[in-house]
């Protein structure tokens, strides 16, 4: 009996540690990630390899996880352009000038004739989700074919802020590449918005079913965790 219940007390620390587990794992699964600025190509900035010859900018984005609210920070010059694009034609050819309407949006434009360049910093938000192209579309494309151009999946993550939502009053973030003058992107940037917030929890709610839907995922896996857990916890006892 002695030698039964000194088997059973050597599971003590084991056990204690279990509690504490399920407490940090609930922990977690309250918590919530913030909308996340990425500077593009980190210290290298935005430029094309004939200028940064070590520029890899879809291992860079391959490694990051992007969602909508999220804003990309191009760190470029005003010899090189930012162009973003749904298009993965427009993107495959380096060439924007057969784009849709409002498929595909120049949000800087170089100056190549221009032999004296200035540094410019462009934010752009991602507004949509599922997969994004963007590249520089200079030189004939020349700028783009030499690495200037990387592809992203946005995710839905807490859905768009808000301030994203609300294009009232706000200039559009450059001239669309396609259509007409008055043509504009879908989404249009505030100008009093430079980077992401967090938005409270009555903006959040005009979004409840899909935010529903996106942690219903979350919500089953932390629940196999703990029936795993305290499967264990059970079995020690």
């Amino acid at each position: 009996m002695e030698q039964g219940r000194r088997r059973r007390s050597s599971f003590g620390p084991m056990s204690s540690t279990i509690p504490c587990l399920l407490l940090l794992l609930f922990c977690l699964s309250g918590s919530a990630e913030a909308y996340k600025n990425y500077t593009v190509g980190d210290s290298l900035g935005w430029f094309d390899n004939t200028e940064k010859s070590n520029v890899n900018y879809q291992k860079w984005a391959d490694s990051k996880e992007f969602s909508l609210g999220d804003f990309l920070i191009f760190n470029t010059d005003t010899n090189h352009s930012v162009v973003q694009t749904y298009n993965f034609t427009t993107y495959k050819e380096c060439d924007y000038d057969d784009a849709q309407d409002k498929d595909t949006t120049q949000w800087s434009a170089a100056d190549p004739s221009n032999t004296q360049t200035h540094p410019v910093t462009v934010s752009v938000p991602l507004v949509k989700e599922g997969m994004t192209y963007f590249f520089s579309g200079d030189y004939d494309g020349d700028q783009c074919k030499s690495g200037q151009h990387f592809k992203i999946n946005v995710t839905y993550g807490q859905g768009l802020p808000k301030s994203l939502k609300s294009p009232e009053d706000a200039p559009s973030p450059a001239s669309p590449v396609a259509g007409d003058d008055e043509s504009a992107p879908d989404t249009i940037v505030p100008s009093n918005f430079s980077h992401p917030k967090e938005e409270s929890d009555d903006d959040k709610a005009s979004d409840s079913d899909k935010q529903k839907s996106s942690s219903s995922i979350s919500i089953s896996m932390y629940a196999q965790l703990h029936i795993v857990l305290l499967g264990i916890l059970l079995f020690l006892f």
